[in-house]
């Protein structure tokens, strides 16, 4: 898919060229001369050079959601991502990337420079997701719910349930130190952030610093440990962190500690996670899975379909008891390498704020596909 993608826009720049070119030619030029230049600037060794230097990258995840909460019933077709992305490999160690999500804005650009060539150090500088937490880095056609993330990994890391934050897509603009060592065993990084998110300057003079550590001490298994220290700046009042107003520099510290698990039988990963507010304080924890269902039917079936299957629960604020618990029930079939189509059932319990009632629980169906390129 990337060589035919490749081969189209080189042909849409040269047909644009040629055509500047011709701008004062007869009308009767014959296509096979236009045919002809097309063909030649493809098989020029320059031309071969740069399209192996690039690599383009896409998905779109679209689907129907029917949700009841509150004696209400709603039901929607919707768009949850489109994303392009490029990469540019100026140098066998310095590579640039640059991402879009069509249905909201620039996520990603930042240059990645290999210190060594063992790939024990790399720097990164731009705007990239934090790697605060097991999912957050994670690509969303790589997890099981069609609601992506726990709701811990959520609100902590900015994806955007925190209104003190505001919807950040689990992105910020910094500089990343991170490598490998052991063989691959051991991975670590270091986050230097504004703490504010996408496109946008620090709001106060505090960094916020995000270490992560994983470990993988046999084959397919990952344990992983993050932290953050910093300074928030609240772009808007919370529900959930009263205490706090608008333009007001407060506390945000955060850690987590989770492990991933990864074999023919099964996927499973689960985690804990802490953060502090201001005053307010945080907690969670979610354990989701997969398992193919090759065993109970068709094997040739049963890879490609996955039972899927998951549980979190998250306190926004412990002080004013607003424990909310998720569970996740369903269906997906990979038609396609990384192409699927998921059906799930998803419950919220009913939330409570100080011992008030705030909403009912919500049950819903979601149905989603998604096709991706790379």
């Amino acid at each position: 898919m990337n060589n035919y993608i490749k081969t189209t826009l080189a042909a849409c720049l040269a047909i644009f060229s040629s055509t500047a070119a011709m701008g004062q030619e007869p009308a009767g030029k014959e296509k096979s001369t236009l045919k002809n230049e097309v063909k030649s600037l493809t098989e020029k060794p320059w031309f071969q050079e740069l399209s192996s230097r690039i690599k383009l990258h896409g998905y779109a995840q679209a689907g129907y959601t029917y949700s009841h909460k509150n004696g209400e019933t709603t039901n929607t077709f919707d768009l949850k991502r489109v994303l392009f992305w490029a990469e540019a490999r100026i140098t066998d160690r310095w590579s640039f990337l640059f991402m879009h999500d069509f249905s909201s804005v620039v996520q990603e650009y930042y240059t990645d420079y290999r210190i060594t060539r063992n790939n024990a150090l790399t720097v990164r500088v731009g705007q990239f997701k934090n790697g605060l937490s097991l999912e957050n880095p994670l690509s969303p056609t790589s997890m099981e719910a069609i609601d992506v993330y726990s709701e811990a990994v959520t609100f902590l890391t900015g994806c955007g349930s925190d209104p003190l934050l505001g919807v950040q897509y689990g992105r910020d603009l910094g500089l990343s130190l991170f490598g490998q060592t052991n063989n691959g065993k051991f991975r670590y990084e270091l986050d230097v952030m504004n703490g504010q998110g996408i496109n946008k300057k620090d709001g106060n003079n505090f960094k916020d610093f995000i270490g992560r550590i994983e470990y993988r001490p046999v084959q397919g298994l990952n344990i992983v440990a993050t932290g953050q220290i910093g300074r928030g700046h609240a772009v808007a009042t919370s529900l959930y962190n009263p205490t706090i107003q608008i333009g007001q520099n407060y506390k945000r510290h955060r850690w987590t500690a989770g492990a991933d698990y990864k074999s023919k039988a099964f996927n499973v990963h689960g985690e804990a996670m802490q953060g502090w507010d201001g005053p307010a304080k945080s907690w969670g924890a979610y354990v989701t899975g997969a398992v193919p269902l090759a065993r109970f039917g068709s094997p040739e079936l049963g890879k490609r379909l996955e039972l899927v299957a998951s549980y979190d629960f998250f306190n926004f604020n412990t002080d004013l008891g607003m424990d909310q618990h998720k569970a996740i029930g369903g269906l997906q079939y990979w038609f396609y390498k990384k192409c699927r189509l998921q059906v799930q059932y998803v419950y919220k319990s009913a939330f409570i704020a100080e011992g008030q009632f705030v909403h009912g629980a919500n049950h819903g169906i979601q149905c989603q596909l998604q096709v991706r390129f790379n």
